[in-house]
């Protein structure tokens, strides 16, 4: 190969990131589900032909997809020999290389003048798949087969005509099924925009030329890696979390994050966390995986994304544990919850050895929420599920994002006007979670709170959260962000909480019945009695906190009208520490 001078290197990647950027807007374009339309909860790549792995995935999806579309094509080319132009495979399993069953994957082998050159493949996430609530998100289930209707790869699309048998048999184990035929056809269109994208630049550039940059990609994006790993102190460093409950025992499970760092390699050991678990927060080895990596992006954003950047990332598989889900294990809450909790223990075990360039937790909770039943109005079911943001982490450049979302992806809330032009539902509020964000001298960002009634028929809700039992972790002395708390309150007064605090299932809705969801804030960086006086009472101005959460989590006591800082009481209660008895 000779050497490919720095432009026309950079104008082919910029090429192939377009058309995975392209790929994604057009299934987001012609998507029927606001999950996808309006959410994002879906990402679209290209895979190498020999072995699957990345090559370029679109700059508007979700992270966490990007290592479990690269198992999943591996996948495929194990067990898929032969292929022809115009095929589309669809999966779900999660044990292939998948997360939950609402996660949908499609391949089509793309093919250039005859030839099969490389893999285009995209995630959706489907607002049902069957099972044995709507939307999926079923927190009591104990085996997976209750989750929802599992396929193995199978040609959804052969050389370009669809299969109705197995459409049939999909379409007849869902909800709502003419939403799904929609997200079908969004699903395929944008992987055969990806062809035509792929076509022209191959015909611009020539094949040996793209092939060329694809290797020099991979190359680069390794070196990178390792040079940034290079600059974490050697050592060994753990780091914890939690998830709150299974859904199914009411106890807490434990992530224990051993991190290894040898030069210019990471070696990651998760097999003191806790053991495979009744409920459906289980997760598969492609998730727990995919999940360090999104983590390690955080850190190092800069990083291009191809398979290159994992290569010095050595993940020992979690046997034995509820990080290596086996058949069957539910796991529901995998991609949503446990990924984002695996991303808090890097996070954790890290900020011991760079400090300066971590940040403290952010809200780590997709919010799982889904409301099915049927609207007497328009005459047919409805399935809405809601996902939604919380406080980021305070870092050292400055106080956490109010309202962020998911450490997974780049997923936002669906609009609520959205929502309810399309469910009989109508939000009474949506509003910041005051006082969530944690203390510290760079304080975390906020939650959210809503409330989501239902104006008509009957209906059930489900929900799979997390951090209802404990905040997400501050960093450097920081304080714990902020709890998820779940509260129905019916037409008549009388209230309900989920023993589970976060997850729940089948809760009976009628008219009038109101669900009130308050999501996590971002712990807290550093000693929150350190934190600028005037920053305190500008927050405590604005509402965020109130007087007497300021003088109990910053030590800044507030007098007089429009606030002000005392200065001899602030400096009394600082001195006298958070307990007052002395720091």
């Amino acid at each position: 190969m000779s050497a490919l001078d720095p432009i026309t290197l950079g104008v082919v990647q910029s090429g192939l990131q377009q058309v995975c950027n392209e790929m994604d807007l057009a299934f987001v374009r012609s998507a029927f589900s606001p999950v996808i339309s309006e959410g994002l909860d879906r990402s679209d790549g290209i895979y190498a032909r020999e072995d699957g792995k990345l090559i370029a995935q679109g700059e508007l999806g979700l992270p966490v997809f990007v290592g479990t579309m690269q198992f999943s094509t591996e996948h495929l080319i194990a067990t898929q020999p032969q292929v022809r132009e115009g095929d589309i495979f669809a999966v779900n399993d999660p044990y292939l290389g998948g997360t939950h069953l609402m996660d949908v994957r499609f391949a089509l082998p793309f093919f250039y003048k005859g030839a099969h050159f490389a893999w285009l493949s995209n995630t959706g996430h489907w607002p049902d798949t069957g099972g044995m609530v709507p939307g999926g998100f079923s927190a009591r289930a104990t085996e997976v087969v209750q989750e929802g209707l599992r396929f193995p790869p199978v040609k959804l699309y052969k050389e370009g005509t669809i299969d109705e048998e197995i459409l049939s048999i999909i379409l007849s184990n869902i909800r709502v099924p003419e939403q799904r035929i929609g997200d079908i056809e969004a699903q395929s269109a944008a992987l055969l925009v990806g062809a035509r994208r792929m076509t022209a630049l191959l015909d611009k550039y020539g094949q040996p030329l793209v092939e060329d940059v694809i290797r020099e990609m991979r190359q680069r994006a390794a070196r990178q890696m390792r040079a940034k790993i290079e600059t974490i102190p050697d050592g060994s460093y753990r780091g914890l979390a939690t998830v709150d409950s299974d859904g199914v025992v009411n106890e807490p499970l434990t992530i224990d994050m051993r991190i290894r760092v040898d030069g210019s390699e990471l070696h990651f050991d998760m097999a003191r966390s806790s053991p495979p678990c009744a409920g459906p927060m289980n997760s598969v080895a492609a998730t727990t995986k995919s999940s360090i990596y999104l983590a390690i992006r955080h850190i190092f954003p800069d990083v291009p994304i191809n398979a290159g950047m994992f290569e010095p990332l050595h993940i020992a598989e979690p046997r034995g544990t509820f990080l290596h889900a086996e058949y069957p294990r539910p796991v529901s809450g995998c991609a949503a919850e446990v990924s984002q909790r695996i991303a808090e223990a890097v996070f954790d075990a890290l900020a011991q050895a760079i400090p300066d360039r971590l940040f403290a937790a952010p809200a780590g909770t997709s919010g799982n929420f889904a409301v099915g039943g049927a609207d007497p109005a328009r005459g047919r079911d409805f399935v809405m599920y809601l996902f939604t943001g919380g406080g980021y982490g305070g870092s050292p450049s400055g106080d956490g994002l109010t309202n962020g979302c998911s450490t997974i992806g780049i997923s936002k809330s669906q609009p609520i006007e959205v929502m309810e032009q399309k469910y009989p539902v109508l939000f009474q509020e949506y509003s910041l979670h005051e006082g969530s964000g944690g203390a510290g001298r760079w304080r975390g960002g906020f939650g959210v709170t809503y409330a989501c009634t239902l104006r008509r028929g009957a209906a059930s809700a489900s929900m799979v959260m997390d951090h209802g039992r404990a905040g997400p972790n501050g960093a450097l002395g920081g304080a714990p962000g902020g709890v998820n708390t779940v509260d129905v309150i019916r037409a008549d007064g009388s209230r309900y909480k989920p023993p589970h605090l976060s997850k729940d299932q089948e809760i009976p809705l009628r008219p009038g019945d109101t669900v009130r969801v308050s999501t996590p804030g971002g712990g807290g960086y550093g000693d929150a009695f350190a934190r600028e006086p005037a920053a305190v009472a500008s927050d405590v101005m604005r509402g965020y906190y109130t007087a007497e959460e300021a003088e109990q989590r910053f030590g800044v006591v507030l007098a007089g009208e429009p606030l002000q800082v005392d200065e001899a009481a602030t400096a009394a209660r600082r001195r006298a520490g958070p307990c007052g008895k002395g720091s």
